[in-house]
């Protein structure tokens, strides 16, 4: 049986599709304290897969429950974290700081059997589960929704995310790669992107990244991109945050299309990743 979190609506029921499996219909009382339980009313079987993003401290808690509710009635459970919150947070960064990720982790595996993550932002919390943990990669999905490109440059916003950018150029069959590097004006402050190596002009050029959150990133590419005299921009991300006005940025810097995938649930997200998780349950 799959067992959706409230953020995770059609990612849950895609992955019931691709599994043929029942999809459960999770109810959630909340209380005049602010608390809140969730209640699946025909629970029970051989096995539980719990899918939650958690998106929000709410999201977090709701997970435990779910996990809570299918140890109580499934002989396994597993746990699908379409996107971790707090996986960015993989190391204190200044003294008296927690390593957030780790204390994630560990809540996590006390209620479940194994843990299966898209795309984390870095793999390397994999050290922090108590139980089996499997990085699902989803990148290549992303090459689904791109219109006929000739030859599209294919950059990522940074070195650390060129091997996503070169999944994607992969699966879509055409292209090559690159990525941003910044320069910084040490007498002014201002801080250039450009790309590293290749020769943007004239060219279709597709912008991959794992997370879109704010925008701020993404729209300030695409702008130097046109400065550059570029055909059209699009963006695609794997983990579409989009927090406040992030969408209006990339339209007001001129983007020509934008697709994420469901593992956050937004406008933006024509592209499942449940096909691909279907394939490691």
């Amino acid at each position: 049986m799959i067992l959706p979190g409230s953020a995770s609506q059609s990612l849950g029921a895609a992955l019931a599709d691709e599994l043929d499996e029942p999809l459960a219909v999770v109810e959630t009382q909340r209380f005049a304290d602010g608390e809140f339980k969730v209640r699946v009313p025909d629970a029970g079987g051989e096995r539980a897969v719990v899918v939650a993003a958690t998106v929000s401290a709410e999201a977090h808690l709701e997970l435990l429950q779910l996990q809570d509710l299918a140890r109580a009635h499934f002989e396994e459970v597993v746990t699908v974290l379409p996107y971790m919150g707090y996986a960015r947070q993989d190391r204190a960064f200044r003294d008296g700081e927690p390593v957030s990720a780790r204390a994630v982790a560990r809540a996590v595996s006390t209620g479940t059997d194994r843990v299966l993550a898209v795309n984390p932002h870095e793999p390397s919390i994999a050290e922090f589960f108590d139980v089996p943990f499997e990085v699902v990669d989803a990148a290549a999905r992303l090459a689904e929704p791109l219109p006929d490109l000739a030859d599209p440059l294919f950059l990522a916003p940074d070195e650390g995310a060129i091997g996503i950018a070169e999944t994607v150029c992969d699966a879509y069959g055409a292209g090559s790669c690159d990525h941003f590097e910044k320069t910084r004006d040490y007498d002014t402050g201002d801080v250039t992107v450009e790309p590293a190596g290749a020769d943007p002009d004239g060219r279709e050029v597709v912008l991959v990244d794992d997370i879109v959150a704010t925008g701020s990133t993404m729209s300030a590419a695409i702008a130097r991109l046109h400065e550059r005299g570029v055909a059209d921009v699009y963006v695609t991300c794997l983990h579409p945050m989009f927090a406040d006005n992030a969408r209006a940025k990339l339209a007001d810097a001129g983007v020509a299309g934008v697709w994420g995938t469901d593992t956050i649930e937004r406008p933006v997200s024509d592209v499942s990743v449940a096909p691909t998780l279907a394939e490691r349950l």
